[in-house]
């Protein structure tokens, strides 16, 4: 399921095996929210170099609907994806969208109990419940490759206590998604692989807890959550040097939700094998773009293995709308070969945006994400 191929110090490369193919690790997952990652097609993802995409749960079972879904013959059928996808247990977003629907409609709906979480889909107001049970079951009928379990991901901050009461539930709806999982998984010829969650805020010992206790559950694979939820950044360093020691050796790690490229660096020099974050989109979407810097002068032979990494040893932003960028005919990137940087220039990457022409989503994208995938190369290098 997992081979770790070589260690470089604590740097990990590998490769991740499952269903609908196999995945160089450590990989970067673009966002592929409700069947589609923003603005780009499938068969161009694929050309920039990722392998594997994430899609959302809870927003895919609120429409279309995971039964739809199913009868489509699948989310890779579907959205017509043919690598894996690993789909979020839809937990995230019940809390982080209750504020939504609390300003849409007064109140967000939000509920916890033992049994679930129920909640107000921010759209219209409809009332929905999850259990662990029921997320794993939408997982299975999207045809998930890499299925997370449902956990409760506290605020930041949050008190001892609540975090402490939070990450016991959240290795009670772990034990309960495992064992749901093994009953409906236990004919199947080509299973999905089960990931858990740890939690724990910033407490040392909380966290340390739940590792141990998810480890004794033997999953497929560890996730690191809470880690992009209002925490200061430098606490990421403190998590992963506390956790990541817990973690069985053979099996994949993740970062939920992280991060900018010199946080991915630091992360993977640590021992990290996984992420996924909005920042290469997004930014896209605003016209900031991830510039490599001269190679020959940057490249030096740690800069993989610091789990303290400036930005300033790899790469640079630049925000296109910028005037002078005006009448600038170079490339955006002169290392980059994706479609903007062959063939487009500033000029007209900024004349796109300032159109608002949706071109310039697009192009922008499709670099940020070229960006984020030869990083990741570089950093699948022995």
């Amino acid at each position: 399921m997992f081979e770790i191929k070589s260690k470089l110090e604590k740097r990990r490369i590998g490769i991740l095996k499952t269903k609908n193919g196999d995945i160089n690790t450590p990989f970067f997952m673009p966002i592929a929210t409700k069947g589609a990652v923003k603005n780009i097609l499938p068969e161009e993802i694929k050309k920039i170099g990722a392998e594997i995409v994430l899609g959302n749960t809870y927003h895919l079972w609120l429409r279309p609907g995971d039964e739809t879904i199913k009868k489509a013959g699948g989310l890779h059928k579907f959205m017509d994806w043919d690598g894996p996808i690993l789909t979020d247990s839809g937990g995230f977003q019940v809390f982080s969208l209750g504020a939504r629907a609390k300003e849409k409609f007064g109140k967000s709906g939000v509920r916890l109990s033992e049994k679930g979480v129920y909640f107000s889909d921010p759209e219209n107001g409809k009332k929905y419940f999850m259990s662990p049970e029921k997320s794993i079951e939408i997982q299975l009928n999207l045809g998930s490759d890499i299925i997370m379990v449902l956990d409760e991901c506290p605020p930041f901050p949050c008190d001892y206590q609540y975090a402490k009461k939070s990450l016991e539930l959240t290795a009670r709806w772990a034990k309960r998604c495992l064992e749901y999982f093994q009953e409906k998984t236990g004919n199947m010829k080509k299973k999905p692989l089960l990931f858990a969650i740890v939690q724990g805020s910033v407490y040392e010992d909380l966290r340390k807890e739940s590792a141990r206790q998810l480890v004794a559950m033997n999953f497929d694979g560890y996730a690191i959550g809470g880690v992009a939820v209002g925490e200061p950044r430098e606490k990421m360093y403190e998590i992963l040097n506390w956790v990541l020691p817990i973690l069985p050796e053979d099996k994949p790690r993740y970062l939920m939700g992280l991060g900018r490229p010199e946080e991915i660096v630091a992360a993977v020099g640590a021992g990290v094998d996984m992420f996924d974050c909005v920042i290469p989109t997004r930014e896209g979407r605003h016209g900031r773009l991830f510039i490599r810097k001269n190679e020959s002068k940057n490249q030096s032979a740690d800069w993989r293995t610091k789990i303290k990494i400036k930005k300033e040893l790899f790469y640079e932003t630049i925000n296109i709308n910028n005037e002078k960028y005006k009448e600038d005919f170079s490339p955006v990137d002169e290392y980059c070969d994706c479609a903007l940087c062959k063939n487009y220039t500033k000029s007209y990457l900024r004349h796109l945006f300032a159109v608002s022409e949706p071109l310039a989503l697009r192009l922008a994208s499709i670099h940020n994400l070229k960006f984020y995938t030869e990083m990741m190369k570089k950093l699948q290098e022995e």
